[in-house]
């Protein structure tokens, strides 16, 4: 018995562009331009029509998975291209106010616990980031940047040497959406 080839579609909509050169996908939109390079041996990347077309031969369990793991990124991107990707974060404190704000590429934390020294957190390239009195809101078109910059942001409020279920202060993601 034959195994089938793997094979999965991208649709890209109207008003936005794909472009397939030597493994790498560039995305544009009316929301801005994103690229990225999917390279494996045994995956090829086609564009026939507007719709990218990822395509394995061997039918098997890891290349059916990096399959889908590139058509998920491809979507991704396409979503981006057309509208930015949106993480809201809350800052909770109890009795020291934590006040949060952007330094260039960086988010500062300060009076975090008390502590004198700010606690940082980088701001991924692609990723914007509006740090208000009780929340922080992150976005851009690449969800990959704006999910790794509130990560970012949620670990340089993590709670060391002290009880979680007590000391509750932090900078938490509470909403993700497009």
């Amino acid at each position: 018995m034959a195994l089938a080839e793997v094979r999965d579609v991208v649709k890209v909509p109207q008003g936005v562009t794909a472009t397939v050169k030597d493994g790498v996908v560039t995305i544009k939109g009316k929301n801005g331009e994103l690229s990225r390079a999917f390279r494996h041996p045994l995956i090829t990347l086609e564009k026939e029509g507007n719709d990218v077309v990822i395509h394995a031969e061997e039918p098997r369990k890891q290349t059916r998975a990096l399959v889908g793991t590139f058509s998920s990124h491809l979507r991704n991107m396409v979503a981006g291209a057309q509208k930015d990707f949106e993480y809201k974060l809350k800052v909770v404190y109890a009795h020291f106010p934590i006040k949060s704000k952007v330094s260039g590429d960086v988010v500062v934390i300060e009076n975090f616990l008390g502590e004198k020294t700010p606690r940082r957190a980088r701001i991924m390239k692609g990723a914007k980031v509006k740090a208000g009195a009780d929340e922080v809101v992150v976005t851009g078109p690449d969800v990959e940047a704006v999910s790794q910059t509130a990560a970012n942001i949620e670990q340089a409020c993590r709670i060391r040497g002290f009880d979680p279920r007590v000391f509750q202060d932090g900078i938490y993601i509470t909403a993700k959406g497009a």
